[in-house]
């Protein structure tokens, strides 16, 4: 890595501080929400999040008014898919949003799922090959973040991309991609908090959102990689993989789980509240900021 590669990595790194919010709600399409939308960007970024990070497929077209909505803080896609976006469309829409907006938009990609995308195959190939194209646009690579699971696909994020943003991780899955990475690249998890000291309640609610994800192999594959068994994987996840993936329990319990993410090698945490019939959970956005302030 050259001086001016690690340069921008490192700022990069200081634009999306130690914590961001990750939320599927605030991609959404429809023009009747569009100022609830834009109302809440506006809060998170004078809470002091760094980050929001739009869950789903979604692209710049996402993150366009939440961008215009607020004055700095960054916003990325987590992930956008790159079998339903070709390059060409992916880079046009990258340069007007960076004309408009510089140095605002974070573009992570991801390869998504065997189960939800026709003609999946190949697929750290096919990311080769997109990055390959998104280079030979000109979208500059420090510009970029790979939602990587694996061994290879780090290393691709830190040599073709300006880090990685894994989802559905532990810390010690951030430990082993820290040493994958090094030192310079970001590293930016994903970490779900469900704001409850209940356990049986906070365990269900957990389970009923990871049910969805543990029918995904790219997933299961990973929690194999990290110990976990078959058994932890099935029938909406284990107790032990619920209290591994999610932060549940009193603030300071929510707070020390987090931390360990950073201890763990993470630069910035991309944190999902789950919490259910709430899109938007402003004042659960509320006291993540004061737990962690």
């Amino acid at each position: 890595m050259n001086d001016t590669t690690a340069a921008l990595k490192e700022s990069l790194k200081e634009s999306v501080g130690r914590h961001g919010i990750w939320n599927t709600a605030l991609r959404a399409e429809d023009e009747e929400g569009r100022g609830a939308r834009a109302e809440a960007a506006a809060e998170l970024e004078e809470l002091g999040f760094g980050a929001l990070w739009l869950g789903g497929n979604s692209d710049a077209r996402h993150a366009a008014p939440l961008i215009e909505a607020t004055s700095h803080i960054v916003v990325g896609t987590s992930i956008q898919s790159i079998w339903e976006h070709p390059v060409a469309e992916t880079s046009a829409r990258f340069a007007e949003l960076e004309v408009a907006h510089p140095g605002r938009f974070l573009l992570g990609l991801g390869v998504s799922h065997g189960p939800m995308v026709k003609g999946y195959d190949r697929p750290y190939s096919t990311m080769v090959e997109y990055v390959d194209g998104l280079d030979g646009a000109g979208l500059p690579a420090h510009r970029r973040v790979l939602a990587a699971l694996g061994p290879k696909m780090l290393e691709l994020s830190r040599d073709r991309a300006a880090g990685a943003i894994p989802y559905l991780v532990t810390p010690e899955h951030t430990a082993k991609a820290r040493s994958v990475l090094g030192d310079g690249p970001l590293l930016a998890p994903e970490f779900k908090v469900v704001l409850d000291a209940d356990p049986a309640r906070a365990r269900a609610t957990a389970r009923a959102y990871l049910s969805g994800y543990l029918k995904l192999p790219n997933y299961t594959r990973n929690f194999l990689r990290l110990g976990f068994s078959d058994e932890d994987v099935t029938g909406g996840g284990s107790d032990r993989l619920i209290d591994a993936v999610f932060a549940w329990g009193d603030e300071e319990t929510v707070r020390r789980r987090v931390e360990e993410f950073h201890e763990a090698g993470a630069d910035h945490v991309a944190l999902q509240l789950v919490q259910e019939n709430t899109p938007l959970p402003r004042e659960g956005w509320r006291r993540l900021a004061s737990l962690l302030a």
